[in-house]
């Protein structure tokens, strides 16, 4: 349980200072708001996002993977649909805030130590 709520905290911080880059593009209404996105952002991921990824197999091959990113991208403007006070105004945008989201995750968890 302590490393779920750790997980969530590090990637709402993610979200924040990904909002803060992406300030034009992205919003993000508070802390609270970006706790939340962490969590559906994490629902997603883990319930989600395997099925597609599973029923998208065909075009993934012929993508050579590329395809991954379109769905990383539909995770993130789904997330905005359901998050009060969370925005993309773009696809590109929401591609951005992937990348910028997963790369401060992992530099965070690296520095705390949250992978075994």
């Amino acid at each position: 349980m302590n490393k779920f709520i750790l997980k969530t905290l590090v990637t709402s911080v993610a979200v924040l200072l990904a909002a803060f880059l992406l300030h034009s593009g992205v919003r993000v209404n508070g802390t609270l708001t970006a706790i939340l996105v962490a969590l559906v952002m994490g629902l997603l991921n883990n319930f989600v996002k395997p099925i597609l990824i599973i029923l998208t197999i065909p075009i993934t091959l012929f993508t050579f993977g590329l395809f991954l990113l379109f769905i990383n991208v539909l995770i993130v403007k789904w997330t905005s649909d359901i998050v009060p006070g969370f925005r993309v105004s773009g696809w590109l945008y929401a591609l951005l805030f992937s990348f910028i989201v997963s790369f401060i995750t992992s530099v965070i968890e690296k520095l705390v130590g949250g992978k075994d």
